[in-house]
């Protein structure tokens, strides 16, 4: 009946229409303009054909629909905001063309129906769920609202509660939960999909005024009494208040809006969600929520190229068992590659063992891993104290102390029992792998690995490229970083690599305030409202004074004009007294357990004191300059590193502060901030601190940049 790149119609049994998603050259289904449009010929094509009798929606692939194409409409955001409306209310009317055929209409999910694909779902009468889909409107997660009716049906089709807390949370639901909650009406095995739907449709034929009937509710204002209505926004609201996600205002404005569409009929219900989603696609946080989005993809897509080129990871090994080691160990466990973890002592190799248990035993109480299964991985780690086994593994990850005579001494000890193809790697923060190579006779088999800590939580492995790395043993680190679930970057070799490098002027920039006079508490409370998940003295903190110190060394040494201080810094005295952060009980706070028993910060008179002691005078810096300093430093900072070679993309940039530091994602990153403010309004507002040192300078190619209006993302 129909034939498009993405959807093909046919006509079944007893003219029942089956519409088959199937975009052709893709892995997955999504709405672009180019589906949308055929779409809507073929939904114009059913109210022309008088003999149909019923539809039944599908799809080709694994995954019914994924969502709509967020590369490409994105750049439909930037249309002037009328021209926008229109685009909105033209693609909405196909789905409410859709839900008003003059005959019943089905959808079978199997996989995902996220986004636009569960809105067209919602505009049909009925849907019927294999066991393994996947529901869930994750639009909020880009600073945008369900732009295809999806906060209008959600409610009238599904309880109203439940149509909140989906749309307004963003998360996915499996099938037994969307069961439960009315937005699907039955489930049945994968086979059985098509058999259902034709029986769905049969009794709609049974009894035609159900159907009809069901269909009218949808049209109208949802019944629900006002009292519970409020308390069901109240319940949202409060839940909102607890997200950490507080610099989104998506959320906040989509329960808002259900608050009021509910009690609207359909049409009106539409106009105000396709003004919503107008007004907040071209908001600064939806812009760079998506930039996120579409830097993800493409980071994923790039690491899966050079990945290709390695070799795959069937075994692999630690060398050191700490918290680091055991992380490690963990992770890789978690993943199904078997692991040797060896250490020097049976004492290292129990707090290993003993981290990694931990780690698995938390995976089973929050119901993610069966104790099976747990257990299975756990005997995958095989902790020695000696290298037998290791001329087997593919990969050896060394994870000793951050001492590049140690890791010399270890690295040196255990490549010639390795085999001629295995990859030797250092987990190292802030050393040269270059340098490290020097100890080794294969220096090309040899690259860094860096972790972030905890291993089980952060999610990006920068792969470090030193002068003698050969393609393969990156790509092969690569690979083993994908099977790990992490993300990798691989970045050019230099004193701490890409995050640390860059961390440092702004622990630089931090200390210089100190050194001014500025309160510690009050920068990190600004900070944190900035979007930080922790300001910098905490950061600090969490970190350890001693690892810090340390780093700092190393970057002195590495860009002595830039980061070596002439004055004592806070970090100083507090790492000469021995208050190392949360690891010793204190640093720039106490940490000790807070009314619910866990261990919190607290702040303490003494520290404070102390601290102040160390500054010349005490001065308030108010919010303004405390971001402008902290955040020049930082940024400044990752477009040397871009302009160095450091890394290859802007979008690595970001996506390695955000993913490692916690950079706050709504601001899209450092270089994105940058565009944000206009390279011009950021050299002058750099120049203004220019006095505070080279810290604060920006670089030529920067300057020229703001004087022809350039941008890192064009």
């Amino acid at each position: 009946m129909y034939q498009g790149n993405a959807i093909r119609v046919t006509r079944l049994e007893e003219d029942i229409a089956h519409l088959c998603f199937d975009l052709q050259g893709a892995p997955v289904n999504k709405f672009d303009s180019a589906t949308l449009k055929e779409l809507e010929q073929a939904v114009a094509l059913f109210g022309q054909e008088r003999s149909i009798a019923g539809l039944i929606c599908s799809s080709a692939k694994s995954s019914f629909i994924v969502g709509a194409d967020i590369a490409e409409f994105s750049g439909l955001f930037k249309l002037p905001k009328a021209e926008l409306r229109t685009w909105v209310e033209q693609s909405n009317r196909v789905f409410t063309a859709l839900e008003e055929l003059p005959f019943p209409t089905v959808s079978v999910i199997d996989g995902h129906a996220l986004g636009g694909g569960l809105e067209f779902c919602l505009a049909t009468d009925y849907r019927i769920a294999s066991p393994r889909a996947s529901l869930g409107f994750p639009e909020v997660g880009l600073g945008i609202c369900p732009g295809f009716g999806g906060t209008v049906r959600a409610p009238r089709v599904m309880d109203v509660a439940s149509a909140i807390q989906w749309i307004v949370s963003g998360k996915q639901v499996d099938a037994q939960q969307a069961l439960a909650s009315g937005a699907v009406d039955s489930i049945c095995d994968t086979q059985l999909l098509l058999e259902a739907a034709l029986e769905q449709i049969s009794l709609c034929q049974e009894d035609k005024a159900a159907w009809q009937e069901s269909r009218a509710l949808k049209k109208g204002p949802v019944a629900i009494d006002a009292s519970v209505l409020e308390a069901l926004v109240s319940q949202g609201t409060a839940l909102l208040a607890q997200s950490r996600d507080i610099h989104n205002p998506a959320p906040k404005l989509v329960l808002a809006a259900l608050a009021k569409s509910v009690a609207l009929p359909r049409d009106g219900a539409l106009a105000l969600e396709m003004a919503l989603f107008a007004d907040l696609a071209q908001s600064e946080v939806a812009s760079n929520l998506i930039g996120l989005f579409t830097n993800d993809q493409w980071l994923r897509q790039k690491s899966r190229r050079i990945g290709k080129a390695g070799k795959a990871v069937g075994s692999a090994a630690v060398l050191g068992a700490g918290i680091m080691g055991g992380g490690i160990a963990y992770q890789s466990s978690l993943k199904n590659v078997p692991v040797l973890m060896k250490d020097i002592a049976q004492a290292g190799l129990d707090a290993g063992m003993q981290e990694a248990s931990s780690l698995l035993n938390k995976q089973v109480a929050k119901g993610r891993l069966a104790e099976s299964a747990a257990a299975a991985m756990l005997e995958s780690i095989h902790p020695v104290l000696d290298y037998a086994g290791f001329d087997r593994v593919d990969i050896v990850i060394e994870a000793v102390v951050e001492n590049p005579r140690v890791k010399k001494a270890v690295l040196s000890e255990v490549e010639p029992l390795l085999g001629p193809d295995a990859i030797l790697c250092s987990n190292t923060s802030t050393i040269s792998i270059t340098d490290l190579a020097t100890a080794l006779q294969h220096p090309e088999r040899f690259c860094g690995m860096h972790f972030f800590n905890p291993v089980p939580l952060m999610p990006l492995v920068e792969v470090i490229r030193g002068a003698q790395s050969s393609d393969a043993a990156i790509a092969t680190t690569v690979a083993y970083a994908q099977a790990l679930g992490k993300t990798p970057i691989v970045v050019n070799d230099c004193p701490g690599f890409l995050v640390n490098r860059i961390l440092f002027p702004y622990f630089g920039a931090f200390s210089q305030l100190l050194r001014d006079g500025a309160d510690y508490r009050k920068i990190d409370e600004v900070m944190e409202a900035f979007g930080w998940p922790m300001g910098p003295a905490y950061l600090l903190d969490v970190v350890g004074m001693d690892t810090a110190v340390h780093a700092q060394a190393v970057m002195a040494e590495g860009f002595p004009q830039r980061m070596h201080y002439d004055f004592k810094s806070a970090m100083d005295l507090l790492f000469e007294a021995g208050e190392l952060g949360q690891k010793t009980g204190s640093g720039f706070y106490r940490y000790g357990p807070g009314p619910s028993g866990r261990i919190e910060k607290q702040i303490d008179a003494a520290i404070v004191a102390r601290i102040e002691a160390l500054q010349a005078t005490q001065q308030e810096f108010d919010s303004e300059e405390i971001i402008a300093r902290m955040m020049l430093a930082l940024c400044l900072e990752t477009v040397r590193c871009l302009e160095d070679g450091i890394v290859a993309d802007p979008i690595e940039a970001d996506m390695g502060l955000i993913l490692g530091l916690g950079f706050p994602k709504f601001r899209g990153g450092p270089l994105r901030y940058i565009d944000s403010m206009g390279a011009q309004a950021f050299c002058e507002l750099a120049q203004r601190y220019a006095h505070l040192g080279p810290l604060f300078t920006p670089t030529p190619r920067l300057l020229e940049m703001a004087a022809k209006g350039e941008k890192f993302y064009a």
